[in-house]
């Protein structure tokens, strides 16, 4: 099972070719994704990488947690759950 990473510290400067290339040397990269600001369309400074296996995901965490990476000192741990967010409308008053 597919294994996802957070990328934290990316240089705005950073493309997702060059986040799969540093990544496929830990392992088979299953897809790469840089979060991009839905108006701008510029990068938010990170973004996810998913790994084949647990094993290549550990690999990968080791190998490029702190690594530099277009003048970025990179951030790079197992990806959270994106946490839930209430879906009724919210906001206002009772």
């Amino acid at each position: 099972m597919a294994k996802k990473l957070y990328v934290g510290n990316l240089s705005y400067n950073t493309y997702e070719d060059s986040l799969r290339t540093l990544f496929s040397s830990f392992g088979h990269v299953e897809s790469v994704k840089i979060i991009t600001d839905r108006d701008s369309g510029s990068s938010k400074g990170f973004g996810f990488v998913e790994m084949s296996t647990d094993d290549e995901a550990r690999a990968a965490i080791a190998g490029t947690n702190g690594q530099e990476l277009d003048g970025r000192q990179l951030k790079v741990n197992e990806a959270m759950d994106k946490p839930q967010r209430d879906r009724d409308g919210g906001g206002g008053r009772w």
